[in-house]
């Protein structure tokens, strides 16, 4: 239930909106060749290399570089492309349905930790679900990559208040990653972990 001072979400993208399984990426960078992938990467934790990418530090081609070098030769990129977008599934129907129905009602933002490679992919699944653009969906998009920091830093958090002229107490932030909703309660923010096996959809109805 959304308490009556509320009058902004920020939604997280990955987990949230759209459907993500984490263990397809790894699974798949395993049969590349990495057995440890999975210290490498996850969602609780990951190297430097991905933290790059997601801040727009290093491009694609940097990214599928520093990922051949731990793979076999003959590794392609259209392969390291294809295993890191892996994880990446579909956009449920009420998920937009879910956001049309709160725009107008209160202010809406996406703040997503994202990158070159997959945002373009995720928004396939998007144009795949509905013809209804995602930008028609909130008020305004943040993208890790594009602002050059990521959460769970109080920095990009702060960022997106003072751009918005936002109340933190306010403003509802919903994720998936229990140290993103972290890094925003330090904030000021209400929070809500989404626990797997329930949809934000259920958190409205």
């Amino acid at each position: 239930m959304i308490k009556s001072n509320i009058d902004t979400i920020i939604f997280d993208f990955g987990g949230v909106l759209i459907n993500l399984n984490y263990q397809l990426t790894i699974d798949a960078f395993k049969e590349l060749g990495i057995e440890n992938f999975d210290k490498l990467y996850s969602q609780a934790a990951q190297e430097n290399l991905f933290n790059d990418i997601e801040t727009g530090t290093i491009n694609s081609d940097q990214f599928v570089s520093g990922l051949l070098s731990y793979l076999p030769n003959g590794t392609t990129g259209e392969e390291v492309i294809s295993a890191w977008n892996a994880m990446i599934l579909d956009v449920p129907i009420k998920s937009i349905e879910l956001l049309q129905s709160l725009k107008g009602k209160y202010k809406i933002y996406l703040l997503s930790n994202t990158n070159v490679i997959h945002l373009p992919y995720a928004l396939r699944q998007w144009n795949l679900t509905s013809s209804v653009a995602i930008e028609d969906c909130f008020d305004h998009i943040y993208l890790s990559y594009l602002m050059g920091m990521r959460k769970p830093d109080a920095e990009i958090f702060e960022t997106v208040c003072m751009i918005e002229n936002l109340v933190p107490a306010n403003t509802l932030f919903i994720d998936d990653s229990i140290q993103h909703i972290e890094g925003a309660k330090k904030c000021g923010l209400q929070t809500y972990h989404l626990v797997p096996g329930q949809s934000v959809s259920d958190f409205f109805s």
